[in-house]
């Protein structure tokens, strides 16, 4: 039996959607590989460390969020402080 419009338009809606989400849990995942890569580039090496934490002190304004940066600014101020020490 034919479907009615309703129908297709319904499942186009759902087909849609499910296609965003799939969007969207790439673009996570895209922006959690990058975020570890710079991360573990920046704990490396002091000037990369120092920028980067520059760069989110100036970037990350909610109070919510630099609460969970609090232990990787401490690591990258440790690690742009090693080379200090030097």
């Amino acid at each position: 039996m034919a479907r009615t419009i309703d129908q297709q338009i319904a499942s186009t809606q759902a087909k849609l959607a499910r296609l965003k989400e799939r969007q969207k849990a790439s673009e996570t995942r895209r922006k959690i590989i990058v975020g570890s890569v710079v991360i573990s580039n920046a704990l490396k090496e002091p000037e990369k460390a120092r920028a980067l934490a520059a760069l989110l002190r100036r970037a990350v304004t909610r109070e919510v969020d630099q609460k969970e940066l609090v232990g990787l600014m401490a690591e990258l101020d440790e690690a742009a402080e090693k080379a200090e020490r030097k």
